[in-house]
């Protein structure tokens, strides 16, 4: 078996071109400890066949490394897996070894490539059986020690029972214990998660709170009815809302108010002044009110026709009104309206109101005057609807007695108005309080239009802006005599025959009149009332008037 295996090296030799001696030698000591492993088996130790031995020695003259590595590493798996006993019991064994035996035979008897041949077989070569075509490979021995020896150690499967075989495998966990990076163990990594933490609590804690707030801030308050309230000049957030608590309004803390003004950012627009606050309101709709400045609405009304001293006096009658007047105000220089103010407004802020309205009326009503007013300034204009203010009470006649002073100025005529008369006896106090006598007519005052020309030196009372308009606008009349009909207005002429007339039939009025006046009447006859002077009340007996030139003037009251 020798010699045959010695032969077989020597043709293996011739064929793949030689192989150096150190690596045959090498070889040689590899497939000689192949030889010596005695193979496992079930039972007794079992003999190496001269088969076995045969394919050792091809093995061991193959090179481990090369384009030849391939073929060697097969042919040593094979020898491997017929070493390896299959069966385990003694007729498993018989059998074993006669297919084993049968194995080497062949494999023995198939020619080892030389180093650098190819797998293919070549054209005149006789042709040879490639192991593991088609079949399964034998698991690769491992490599044990520096000399290359190899072994092969069969895998055996022990039998798990069904159930064992389902459960999942069990991995070992690592002996090593865990430690955190570096990164993770950096100071400004710990201080930054720390400062995160923080931040994400007090968010969490700030928008709990926020939400309550919030409800505590709209929910309905404890006012049963509704309630006037009046806030302090220069009182600050704390004040208003302790003021707010004391009063019932609200009864919530205060800081609730307090967090409600900054949330809606009125900090600067919170307003003094007196408010009403509905029933049930919330703190939001008390502050809503407080920003906005609905504060209770109170009025003054001044009537048109009064002097400035009888307004002064109204002004200080009001009791919502603060402080004092400081002097009377020019004649006419105040607009009589009714005047919307908060409690707290003073009595000279009143004052300069009317003025500045008046002012502003004035302004507007001269630059669309009628080009043809025989009147020179806008102080005219004022004096001119001051009288007519003072002539009626009727809003349709005033254009018409506009138009009667107008044609009379433009004609050279005397104004022959009675209120003139009576403004310069009594000047600011407004009322003669008794009827005009024929003294009082020929008394001679700087404002009696029965005795200069043209118009009086100032206003006699603050027109209202119904009568600075018809000053402004006349009507287009021709009409120079107007006289009382006994019905509140007034009868117009444009002749002097004409107003005989309208003050014939005035006559008659007033003779009915002094027939239905009682006996008993302390004052005698009644006497017969003409037109209403304004709102200021003053009234005079109407009667037909004769001017210096002989003519009747015929402007009545």
């Amino acid at each position: 078996m020798n010699s045959d295996s010695a032969s077989e090296n020597g043709r293996d030799s011739t064929r793949s071109g030689g192989i150096s001696g150190s690596s045959a030698s090498a070889a040689h000591q590899t497939a000689s400890g192949l030889g010596a492993h005695p193979a496992p088996h079930i039972g007794a130790k079992q003999k190496e066949s001269p088969s076995v031995s045969l394919l050792a020695s091809k093995a061991a003259d193959l090179p481990r490394d090369g384009p030849a590595r391939l073929a060697s590493t097969s042919l040593r798996a094979r020898l491997n897996a017929a070493r390896t006993p299959v069966g385990s019991a003694a007729g498993d064994s018989a059998v074993s070894d006669q297919s084993r035996s049968g194995n080497l035979s062949k494999l023995a008897s198939a020619p080892i490539l030389p180093t650098g041949a190819s797998s293919v077989p070549r054209a005149g070569s006789p042709s040879r059986k490639l192991f593991g075509a088609g079949e399964p490979e034998p698991p690769i021995p491992e490599r044990l020690d520096g000399a290359n020896q190899l072994t092969t150690r069969p895998k055996r499967k022990t039998p798990r029972s069904p159930r064992a075989a389902l459960e999942p495998d069990h991995v070992p966990l690592p002996t090593r214990s865990f430690r955190p990076s570096r990164r993770t163990r950096n100071p400004m990594v710990i201080v930054g998660n720390a400062i995160f933490t923080l931040l994400l609590i007090a968010l969490l804690i700030g928008g709990g709170a926020i939400v309550l707030a919030k409800g505590r801030f709209e929910a309905a308050g404890p006012l049963q009815e509704d309630k006037v309230v009046l806030i302090p000049p220069r009182s600050g957030i704390l004040d208003i809302a302790d003021l707010l608590t004391r009063e019932g309004v609200i009864s919530e803390h205060r800081l609730i108010f307090v967090a409600g003004v900054f949330a809606l950012g009125a900090r600067s627009d919170l307003k003094a002044g007196e408010y009403v606050f509905a029933k049930g309101a919330s703190v939001r709709d008390v502050l809503e009110t407080i920003v906005q400045g609905r504060a209770v609405q109170h009025q003054l009304t001044i009537p048109e026709g009064l002097t400035s001293e009888q307004i002064v006096a109204r002004v200080l009658e009001d009791e919502i009104l603060s402080g004092n007047v400081k002097e009377v105000p020019r004649e006419g220089s105040l607009l009589p309206d009714t005047y919307h103010f908060h409690r707290g407004f003073t009595r000279e802020q009143m004052i300069q109101r009317m003025r500045q309205a008046q002012d502003r009326l004035v302004r507007e009503v001269w630059e669309r005057r009628n080009p043809d007013l025989p009147l020179k300034s806008p102080d005219q204009l004022i004096i001119l609807a001051s009288i007519i203010e003072k002539e009626t009470g009727k809003a349709e006649e005033r254009t018409r007695i506009s138009a009667v002073f107008v044609n009379r100025l433009k004609q050279k005529m005397k104004l022959q108005s009675d209120p003139t008369i009576i403004y310069g006896l009594v000047f600011g106090k407004g009322s003669l309080g008794r009827p005009l006598s024929r003294a009082d007519i020929a008394q001679p005052t700087a404002y009696n239009t029965y005795v200069i020309d043209g118009l009086p030196p100032g206003p006699i009372a603050n027109p209202g802006r119904a009568s600075v308009e018809a000053a402004a606008s006349p009507a287009r009349t021709k009409e120079l005599y107007f006289v009382a009909d006994g019905t509140g207005g007034h009868a117009f002429a444009e002749t002097y025959e004409q107003h005989q007339k309208n003050v014939a039939r005035l006559r008659v009025i007033e003779h009915e009149q002094k027939i239905e006046a009682a006996p008993s009447d302390a004052q005698g006859p009644a006497a017969t009332r003409g037109s209403a002077t304004g709102t200021a009340g003053t009234t005079s007996t109407p009667r037909s008037k004769r001017s210096a030139s002989g003519r009747a003037a015929g402007t009545a009251q």
